[in-house]
């Protein structure tokens, strides 16, 4: 019953305490500005469309689905075969490794999340050496990957949320940084008007991507 699955989450989550799996120490930040996105959900529900859709809003990203089960008897297996399949990217596959995992599903009960209480899925998000956002079910519901993962967040859509700044918030740093001379030098005296107006353009795109690179570096000297 539910009451021997309340038992059975606090003497994991104990028992991970103890270990220090949930420690601050150990959690990775998550990328400024991620070039792909792993996403692990069910590709029949909802979650990987307002994923998705919130991204597309904010910024567009590449992302790549590794769909599973998010329920059931293979469910928690398979999530760990997609966390581990993504870490492996590169090595066995032509894909780029992503930058970010985020592992999502929608709201339920105890037992349609219990895939995500099992030591197996805790274990590899803690050893995840991409970052890794929790998006299981909504802000009341909690799992024990919550506790391991990077950032944990209340819904999906709240996960693609901080995955990515805003355009906006881009176009501002833009704009802070082009007043550093250095910056101006390199860019041109022009370039703020420029990313302004031709901001879809795919050369200005990736000069823009150039461009945050340099302000990441600035921020950490």
């Amino acid at each position: 019953g539910e009451g021997a699955s309340m038992a059975l989450f606090q003497k994991r989550k104990e028992k991970f305490l103890k270990e220090g799996l949930f420690d601050q120490m150990r959690k990775k930040s998550l990328p400024f500005l991620p070039e792909v996105i792993g996403v692990i959900t069910s590709e029949s529900g909802a979650v990987f469309q307002d994923i998705l859709h919130r991204l597309e809003e904010r910024l567009p990203r590449k992302v790549i689905l590794w769909s599973v089960p998010v329920q059931g008897q293979d469910s928690a297996q398979k999530v760990v075969e997609a966390i581990n399949g993504f870490n492996s990217f590169g090595s066995h596959q032509k894909a780029k490794k992503p930058d970010l995992l985020i592992v999502a599903r929608g709201g339920g009960s105890l037992e349609d999340l219990w895939s995500f209480n099992e030591e197996i899925v805790v274990r590899a998000v803690a050893d995840s050496k991409i970052p890794v956002i929790s998006a299981i079910g909504h802000e009341t519901d909690t799992t024990l990957i919550d506790y391991v993962s990077d950032k944990r967040a209340p819904t999906p859509t709240a996960a693609a949320e901080m995955a990515v700044p805003e355009k906006k918030q881009l176009i501002e740093a833009l704009e802070i940084a082009i007043t550093n001379k250095a910056l101006r030098q390199e860019f041109g005296r022009n370039a703020k008007n420029s990313y302004e107006s031709n901001f879809s353009s795919s050369i200005v795109f990736n000069k823009f991507n150039e461009l945050v690179k340099i302000i990441k570096k600035n921020n950490q000297t």
